[in-house]
């Protein structure tokens, strides 16, 4: 498992981490999935096109880890 994916809330034993912190975690842990899937395909243009899509995903990433 990559180590982008172990602690994607940023959150230590001395308190939570700050927002840019978390925004960090979460670019990091799409562009992981980014690499994946660029890495598997055979289009051209496959990571332009994923890039333009990083935003939408770190945010999908800190939506479904915020907790109520």
């Amino acid at each position: 498992m990559s180590e982008h994916f172990k602690n994607l809330r940023g959150d230590t034993a001395f308190g939570a981490a700050s927002p840019q912190i978390k925004r960090e975690l979460a670019v990091a842990a799409a562009l992981t999935l980014i690499q994946a899937k660029v890495l598997n395909s055979s289009s051209a243009t496959q990571l332009q096109s994923e890039l333009s899509r990083l935003s939408k995903y770190a945010d999908q990433i800190q939506a479904a880890l915020e907790v109520e």
